[in-house]
């Protein structure tokens, strides 16, 4: 792990994180804690590593997100050289029943 990432306060965010227990809770939570703008910058950058996943072009991923190319190259360093974060949530969801609506509540 990073040692930038160690420490109390960070460590609580990850616990927090992990009681949320409902897709309910999860939006609740990610809404008090984080303007629009983050959250769709976080889920900007999950679809791009998902993109790059599936070995679609810088071009076309910017086209399909609008994600710059600065952010797709920082996504892609992460994929490659990183601690295997994206990896692991992809993998997950990739491997559940799809809910795109994002409507369950438990």
């Amino acid at each position: 792990m990073n040692k930038r990432l160690e420490g109390e306060d960070i460590a609580r965010l990850c616990k927090a994180v992990l009681s949320l227990e409902t897709m309910d809770e999860c939006y609740r939570f990610f809404e008090d804690l984080c303007t629009i703008h983050e959250l769709e910058s976080m889920a900007q950058r999950l679809d791009v590593a998902r993109l790059l996943r599936e070995g679609i072009t810088y071009q076309e991923i910017s086209e399909r997100t609008g994600a710059s190319t600065a952010t797709i190259s920082r996504v892609g360093r992460a994929l490659n050289y990183g601690e295997e974060g994206y990896d692991i949530i992809l993998d997950r969801l990739a491997s559940e029943p799809s809910n795109e609506t994002g409507s369950e509540n438990g």
